[in-house]
């Protein structure tokens, strides 16, 4: 079980999730942190440097006569905000050599000492939220960084591993069955006073028909089983896109799975594959596969947000610091709602009616990829705990899996 620590400051809060973000990084080499291993990636050095850009340029420099501690930075660091300026482009990041790691690490100590005192002085009535937006942020790029660095060490012939412990804790899981779920009218999306993102409002109604969500998640068992009856060969079972996908790049298995399926790639290097365990780094082309060769569906985020409302955010998530889905525990009702592995969804990442994007530049930070992406719910086993809830929509194209993600059925009642 996790849960998030309690703190009486914001200026605390700011200082644990910032070095939190240098511990995760602390295993890697200088070299290790340069790597980009595909254009979807970006290097550790770049992302601890990103999220300091993130708060010079929207907590900082909001302040008349401020000057870039590295103007030319401003450029090397901006993601995707076109309305601030222009961005080194996305796929090169890994030719960044310079500036050196030493100074993206004094670069953090700069900024982190300069919002530390506005924090302090505490006369800028503004200013929480956008610290807290950039806080949020800075997790979600904490995430980011064990995906990508878990992907370039992949992409290591020698396989090597982010630390020797291998996270993973073998114990059966129990049976999969399904629960009935909230039917009629509900209300989704984020109440209450605490942070969320401008795509997770406002709260509205929906119509929610009689369904019913598995009480776990996939294991890789249940996914090897679709493997060993064809399941990559059956175009039947794939919309067309995802079918054209993996004739395009040969998928066979999911990533990370060794070639005898008897084995997987992990933060821990190669381990064997655990049965029991959630099967995950699955595209959404993959879960709807699965789902429609076990005579199932995904269920949609609304169906899902209903049943996780009420329940604890508790589960293996980053602070577990296992850094891998476990098995289910034993339990009557719904688990493993929250960490684990990411959960895809039948719904496209689009606006909620009324949905109203954050003010100037921030506006660009969800709002404009409401395209071609898909919805996962649940955080997975690097989310912190204290940066998921149940309205929380995460999004990535249907190809990607090099995230942790995976599958709960759903089904219609």
């Amino acid at each position: 079980m996790s849960t998030a620590p309690a703190e009486s400051s914001l200026r605390q809060r700011f200082g644990r999730i910032r070095q939190a973000t240098l511990a995760l990084a602390a295993p890697l080499s200088p070299e290790d942190l340069m790597m980009q291993s595909m254009p979807d990636a970006s290097p550790g050095k770049w992302h601890l440097a990103h999220t300091t850009w993130f708060f010079e340029q929207f907590v900082l420099a909001r302040h008349p006569g401020y000057v870039p501690r590295h103007p030319d930075w401003m450029v090397l660091f901006n993601s995707y905000y076109q309305s601030v300026g222009p961005m080194h482009a996305r796929p090169r990041r890994g030719v960044l050599s310079r500036p050196s790691l030493a100074e993206v690490l004094d670069y953090r100590r700069f900024v982190d000492d300069a919002v530390g005192e506005l924090l302090e002085v505490g006369d800028d009535p503004g200013l929480p939220a956008l610290v807290e937006l950039g806080l949020n942020h800075e997790q979600q790029h904490q995430e980011l960084l064990l995906t990508d660095i878990k992907h370039a060490l992949w992409s290591n012939p020698l396989r090597p591993a982010y630390r020797t412990e291998s996270g993973i804790h073998s114990s059966s899981s129990p049976p999969l069955r399904f629960l009935t779920g909230s039917a009629g009218v509900v209300a989704i999306g984020h109440a209450g006073d605490g942070f969320a993102f401008d795509s997770e409002t406002p709260r509205h109604r929906v119509l929610l028909p009689p369904h019913a969500l598995a009480n776990r998640l996939v294991t890789n068992a249940e996914f090897l089983a679709f493997v060993h009856d064809g399941g990559y060969r059956e175009p039947g079972l794939w919309l067309s896109d995802g079918w054209a996908v993996v004739q395009a790049e040969g998928w066979q298995r999911p990533l990370y799975w060794q070639d005898d399926l008897a084995g997987e790639f992990t933060l821990g290097g190669v381990q064997p594959l655990d049965p029991d365990a959630p099967v995950c780094h699955l595209s959404y082309f993959e879960a709807d596969a699965f789902a429609r060769w076990a005579g199932a569906r995904l269920p949609t985020e609304a169906e899902w947000e209903a049943s996780a409302a009420v329940l604890p955010v508790q589960g293996n998530l980053q602070e577990q610091a296992r850094l891998h889905p476990q098995a289910a525990s034993p339990g009557d009702g719904l688990l493993q709602m929250f960490g684990d592995a990411w959960e895809w969804t039948a719904s496209p990442y689009v606006s909620y009616p009324g949905f109203r994007p954050l003010p100037g530049s921030l506006g660009e930070y969800n709002g404009k990829f409401m395209n071609g992406q898909w919805v996962l719910r649940g955080g997975s086993c690097v989310t912190p705990c204290d940066h998921v809830r149940a309205s929380y929509r995460n999004f990535f194209p249907p190809h990607a899996r090099w995230q942790f993600s995976g599958i709960r059925l759903g089904k219609d009642v």
